[in-house]
């Protein structure tokens, strides 16, 4: 074939989502073997989130994340952290080498492929619908 290759990107801006945006970033935590919280958010920055884990997680809790640098300041906030880097390939960790890889975000990433597939045929979720702000 003498055509390039398809471009197998997300359509629209590039970039993370802003509520003026019109694509407002929701923050997601779960619990393992616990309950799950999300919050639609205005901006994805460490002052917006911040509240929102303080308020949510109790302190000295373990939190696995990705390395996205909006969690780098989670320990001088009181919370024990470790992450992975997808980047790298790394989506699991074994750091106390027992056989059980406990450093990952696949719970997460798990409930956010059961919801995107279930906000599909809905075509999303409609701005008018808040949570409450203190949130």
């Amino acid at each position: 074939m003498d055509r390039p290759p398809r471009k197998r990107r997300l359509k629209g801006a590039p970039g993370r989502g802003t509520l003026e945006k019109d694509k407002p970033p929701v923050l997601g935590m779960i619990q393992r073997g616990g309950q799950v919280i999300i919050n639609m958010l205005s901006n994805v920055k460490k002052a917006t989130i911040e509240p929102f884990i303080k308020k949510h997680v109790a302190p000295q809790s373990q939190i696995y994340t990705d390395e996205y640098n909006i969690y780098d300041d989670l320990e001088s906030w009181g919370f024990r952290h470790k992450t992975v880097c997808h980047g790298k390939g790394e989506y699991a960790r074994d750091d106390d080498k027992d056989g059980i890889y406990e450093v990952h975000v696949n719970t997460m990433e798990g409930f956010w492929s059961l919801l995107r597939s279930w906000l599909r045929p809905h075509r999303g979720i409609s701005h008018l619908i808040t949570t409450d702000p203190t949130s």
